[in-house]
Protein backbone atom coordinates (compact mmCIF):
# COMPACT_ATOMS: atom_id res chain seq x y z
CA UNK A 1 0.00 0.00 0.00
CA UNK A 2 2.96 2.20 0.62
CA UNK A 3 3.77 2.16 -3.13
CA UNK A 4 -0.11 3.17 -3.81
CA UNK A 5 0.43 5.92 -1.62
CA UNK A 6 3.47 7.19 -3.07
CA UNK A 7 2.52 7.27 -6.69
CA UNK A 8 -1.21 9.13 -5.62
CA UNK A 9 1.04 11.41 -4.00
CA UNK A 10 3.44 12.31 -6.58
CA UNK A 11 -0.11 12.26 -9.47
CA UNK A 12 -2.14 14.68 -6.82
CA UNK A 13 0.83 17.15 -6.99
CA UNK A 14 0.92 16.62 -10.94
CA UNK A 15 -2.90 17.30 -10.93
CA UNK A 16 -2.03 20.63 -9.26
CA UNK A 17 0.64 21.41 -11.17
CA UNK A 18 -1.15 21.13 -14.77
CA UNK A 19 -4.27 22.83 -13.37
CA UNK A 20 -2.02 25.85 -12.63
CA UNK A 21 0.56 25.23 -15.70
CA UNK A 22 -2.57 24.64 -17.96
CA UNK A 23 -0.76 21.06 -18.79
CA UNK A 24 -3.35 19.59 -21.33
CA UNK A 25 -0.66 16.93 -22.36
CA UNK A 26 0.04 15.75 -18.50
CA UNK A 27 -4.00 15.60 -18.06
CA UNK A 28 -4.31 13.56 -21.37
CA UNK A 29 -2.36 10.84 -19.13
CA UNK A 30 -3.79 11.03 -16.24
CA UNK A 31 -6.81 10.61 -16.53
CA UNK A 32 -9.20 7.73 -17.17
CA UNK A 33 -11.48 7.99 -20.54
CA UNK A 34 -14.55 7.81 -18.60
CA UNK A 35 -13.39 11.43 -15.98
CA UNK A 36 -16.07 13.68 -14.72
CA UNK A 37 -15.64 16.43 -12.96
CA UNK A 38 -17.85 18.70 -11.05
CA UNK A 39 -16.80 22.57 -11.47
CA UNK A 40 -17.46 24.91 -8.93
CA UNK A 41 -20.18 26.80 -11.16
CA UNK A 42 -22.07 23.64 -10.55
CA UNK A 43 -21.44 22.52 -14.22
CA UNK A 44 -20.68 18.97 -14.87
CA UNK A 45 -18.20 18.33 -17.21
CA UNK A 46 -16.64 15.33 -19.21
CA UNK A 47 -12.96 15.07 -20.07
CA UNK A 48 -12.91 16.42 -23.45
CA UNK A 49 -14.73 19.32 -21.58
CA UNK A 50 -12.25 19.46 -18.74
CA UNK A 51 -9.15 19.35 -21.23
CA UNK A 52 -10.71 22.23 -23.36
CA UNK A 53 -10.97 23.87 -20.07
CA UNK A 54 -7.50 23.11 -19.16
CA UNK A 55 -5.95 24.86 -21.94
CA UNK A 56 -7.03 27.94 -21.18
CA UNK A 57 -4.43 29.57 -19.11
CA UNK A 58 -5.59 30.07 -15.24
CA UNK A 59 -5.43 33.63 -13.53
CA UNK A 60 -4.40 32.03 -9.77
CA UNK A 61 -0.67 31.98 -9.15
CA UNK A 62 0.82 30.08 -6.13
CA UNK A 63 -1.75 27.20 -6.24
CA UNK A 64 -1.17 24.51 -3.45
CA UNK A 65 -2.68 21.65 -1.85
CA UNK A 66 -3.09 21.81 2.30
CA UNK A 67 -4.52 19.06 4.48
CA UNK A 68 -4.36 16.21 1.81
CA UNK A 69 -5.73 13.17 2.64
CA UNK A 70 -5.69 9.98 0.40
CA UNK A 71 -7.80 6.93 1.05
CA UNK A 72 -6.83 3.84 -0.61
CA UNK A 73 -10.11 1.17 -1.35
CA UNK A 74 -8.80 -1.53 -3.13
CA UNK A 75 -8.44 -0.58 -6.35
CA UNK A 76 -9.86 2.67 -6.16
CA UNK A 77 -9.01 5.72 -4.08
CA UNK A 78 -10.41 9.00 -3.02
CA UNK A 79 -8.19 12.43 -2.52
CA UNK A 80 -9.46 14.96 -0.08
CA UNK A 81 -7.57 18.19 0.10
CA UNK A 82 -7.74 21.87 0.61
CA UNK A 83 -6.45 24.52 -1.80
CA UNK A 84 -5.51 28.37 -1.71
CA UNK A 85 -3.98 30.39 -4.25
CA UNK A 86 -3.39 34.05 -4.86
CA UNK A 87 -6.37 35.37 -7.51
CA UNK A 88 -5.28 37.71 -10.35
CA UNK A 89 -5.87 40.76 -7.70
CA UNK A 90 -3.59 39.39 -4.96
CA UNK A 91 -6.11 38.10 -2.83
CA UNK A 92 -5.34 35.32 -1.02
CA UNK A 93 -8.05 32.31 -1.13
CA UNK A 94 -8.71 28.90 -1.18
CA UNK A 95 -11.29 26.36 -1.74
CA UNK A 96 -11.60 22.10 -1.65
CA UNK A 97 -11.40 19.27 -3.71
CA UNK A 98 -12.23 15.70 -3.67
CA UNK A 99 -10.50 13.35 -6.83
CA UNK A 100 -10.97 9.75 -7.29
CA UNK A 101 -9.32 7.62 -8.73
CA UNK A 102 -9.14 3.88 -9.94
CA UNK A 103 -6.69 1.56 -10.74
CA UNK A 104 -7.31 0.23 -14.52
CA UNK A 105 -4.42 -2.05 -15.75
CA UNK A 106 -1.95 -1.41 -12.92
CA UNK A 107 -2.22 2.29 -13.21
CA UNK A 108 -3.91 4.81 -11.43
CA UNK A 109 -6.39 7.16 -13.45
CA UNK A 110 -8.35 9.73 -12.34
CA UNK A 111 -11.99 9.17 -12.68
CA UNK A 112 -14.01 12.07 -10.71
CA UNK A 113 -13.08 15.07 -9.54
CA UNK A 114 -15.35 17.60 -7.57
CA UNK A 115 -13.77 21.45 -6.63
CA UNK A 116 -15.48 23.99 -4.69
CA UNK A 117 -14.36 27.46 -3.82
Amino acid sequence: MSQDIEQLTALNRDYIDSVQNSDVKRFDQILAQDFYCSNPDKTLIDRAAFLKQTAVAVTIRNLRAEDVKIRILGDFAIIHAATRYTTADGQEAHGRYTDCWAKQNGKWLAVSAHVSR
